[in-house]
């Protein structure tokens, strides 16, 4: 076949595509026109509710927050969680807002909840905090662990606690791994809380928990 002859060919063959995707288009150019409104239509909204909704009220929520954690670090745990008519508390906050000024909202009222001898409700709290941040993450989780094991729930305090110790290793781990060994003891689990110990001896030694370890050692070993 010739160079001219398979030219043409392709030329038909082009010409015959873009026909076809002129067709396509009259035939449905007031379907194409609609979803290409409706894409618009969603596009605005989303700005729209973007500008004047959620960015208010993240600007609201952080606003109210300011207040409460100051209470909070002045460990007025009970105003800081439930507020005083005046001021609104993490809990309202959270009612109102969500976690749109910040996750740590959750944090904030699990541990409030936590000093305040409302385990369950601490629980429900530090459940829903999803911070990033890894010493955050893990002191939730540990103080999590707390309330299980004042419910007296201490499978799960221990697991609770482990995986506090598994979040990143730093000083910080040596304490949830010496609390998580404590509730192994409790459940009668002496080689795993020996097992911790150690951890804590190994990795941890100029910890405050790596100083007075060996005494935990020592009392498992010699039973």
């Amino acid at each position: 076949m010739s160079n001219k002859k398979q030219q043409t060919q392709q030329e038909q063959h082009v010409g015959t595509a873009v026909t076809g995707v002129e067709a396509f288009l009259q035939k449905y150019q007031k379907h194409i026109l609609n979803a290409i409104l409706a894409i618009l239509v969603i596009i605005v909204a989303i700005f729209a509710i973007n500008r004047w909704y959620l960015s208010p009220q993240k600007a609201e929520a952080k606003a109210q927050m300011y207040t409460a954690e100051r209470l909070f670090r002045a460990n007025d745990f009970e105003t800081a969680l439930n507020g005083d008519g005046n001021i609104m508390g993490f809990a309202q906050i959270i009612d109102k807002y969500g976690k749109k000024g910040g996750s740590s909202v959750y944090m904030y009222a699990g541990i409030s909840a936590l000093q305040l001898g409302k385990n369950e409700e601490a629980v429900s709290y530090l459940k829903k905090y999803s911070g990033k941040d890894e010493i955050l993450k893990a002191r939730a989780l540990c103080c999590m662990g707390d309330a299980y094991a004042n419910l007296g729930e201490t499978q799960k305090s221990f697991d609770t606690y482990k995986k506090a110790a598994a979040v990143a290793e730093n000083s910080y781990a040596a304490q949830y791994l010496m609390k998580a060994a404590i509730m192994a003891e409790e459940l009668g689990k002496n080689d795993e809380a020996l097992k911790l110990y150690k951890d804590i001896q190994i990795k941890y030694p100029q910890s405050y928990e790596g100083y007075e370890v060996n005494k935990y050692i020592s009392r498992i070993e010699n039973k």
